[in-house]
């Protein structure tokens, strides 16, 4: 059964190699070939899209007699279908290998089935095995499988009387260092930061994200702005170490659409209130992150317009995860509250009827 001393070691690893492939389209897998007697036969793991995937990997680097009755172990359900590479379910079979232990199912319907499959050749298999871990792992991978585009963070800072910029325009330091800081580590975790056009425009913001004493980090997010004005090559946007990618569209829905296929899972969102207003409308967020400074600005410069809420019973209901303090500033961590519309699909008749 899967839970011994030695698979969950194999499946511990094999979800060590899997975080050495990188983040894109495909999933971050990783695979251990075991002999019947428990020892490592091969290692793989997943390189990127349109190399081979974990188990041919480890495959290629193994003794095929040695395979023939041996265990393999997955962090992701061999797929089943054919795309640039074959399905890993077939492969396995073909090498001999009389056992399969997985994690975690694969939530793609046109690459699921592989289980199936090996069992319908005889193969032995058994998923679950460190299956918390190994969605954790896949987490935003799943996320972008589940809603079709990646994970959305919209972050801004205001002032306490919920401005973004001081009637001028002028916006910098509206924060303090420590929750600059920490929108810089944060900058760092994602795949992707978006700004509006009129944001660059007016801030000529770099788009990178750097380290405490202000040096660039060595792993950039991709930088992508989002409108239809051009972008003069003097700005500083042009210098970012990655190329820019330009949607000239206010179609956001076919942004993120489109970013999602590029391999980008989460995105960070840096404004400005335009950007972040439509977001927020067209129900495109999935993280609010407000830094909230003690200063007040009053004016025009707010840092969300409208939204779409004609009357209070329209308003966005927010879930609050979590509040702290920076400095001298807060930063509040709000979702968007689903729990109204998961009570009403519980409390419809018609919810599962087919």
């Amino acid at each position: 059964m899967p839970g011994s001393d030695v698979e969950r070691s194999a499946m511990a690893r094999a979800l060590e190699l899997a975080r050495r492939g990188p983040l894109g389209v495909n999933p971050q897998v990783g695979a251990v070939l075991l002999s019947p007697d428990g020892e490592v036969i091969a290692e793989g793991w997943h390189h990127g899209a349109g190399t081979a995937h974990a188990e041919v990997d480890a495959l290629a680097h193994a003794d095929p007699d040695a395979v023939r009755g041996a265990t393999a172990i997955v962090t992701l359900e061999p797929c089943n279908h054919t795309g640039r590479t074959g399905p890993c379910a077939v492969a396995l079979i073909e090498a001999g290998v009389a056992r399969v232990v997985y994690a975690m199912a694969d939530p793609t319907p046109e690459a699921g089935g592989g289980a199936e499959r090996l069992r319908a050749a005889g193969v032995e298999v058994e998923s679950g095995l460190l299956a918390d871990d190994a969605h954790a792992l896949l987490s935003s991978w799943t996320g972008l499988q589940r809603r079709g585009r990646p994970h959305v963070t919209l972050k801004w800072a205001q002032s306490l009387d919920g401005r973004a910029a001081a009637a001028d325009g002028s916006s910098q330091w509206i924060t303090g260092p420590t929750a600059r800081e920490d929108v810089h580590r944060r900058r760092g975790a994602a795949d992707a930061i978006v700004a509006g056009t009129g944001t660059v425009l007016a801030d000529d913001p770099s788009l990178t994200a750097r380290n405490p004493d202000g040096t660039s980090r060595d792993a950039q997010p991709q930088p992508v702005v989002i409108g239809t004005r051009d972008l003069p090559a003097s700005l500083r946007i042009h210098a970012h170490p990655r190329e820019l990618w330009h949607y000239r569209t206010h179609d956001l829905h076919d942004v993120l659409r489109s970013l999602g296929e590029r391999g980008v899972h989460r995105v960070f969102v840096e404004g400005g209130p335009s950007l972040q207003s439509a977001l927020l409308r067209e129900g495109l967020a999935d993280e609010i992150l407000a830094y909230v400074a003690p200063v007040l600005l009053g004016g025009p410069r707010v840092a969300i317009q409208d939204i779409g809420v004609p009357d209070i019973s329209a308003a966005h209901r927010l879930r609050l995860d979590e509040v702290r303090r920076l400095g001298d500033d807060l930063l509040i961590v709000l979702r968007p509250d689903t729990s109204a519309d998961e009570a009403a699909a519980a409390n419809d008749p018609s919810e599962g009827v087919s």
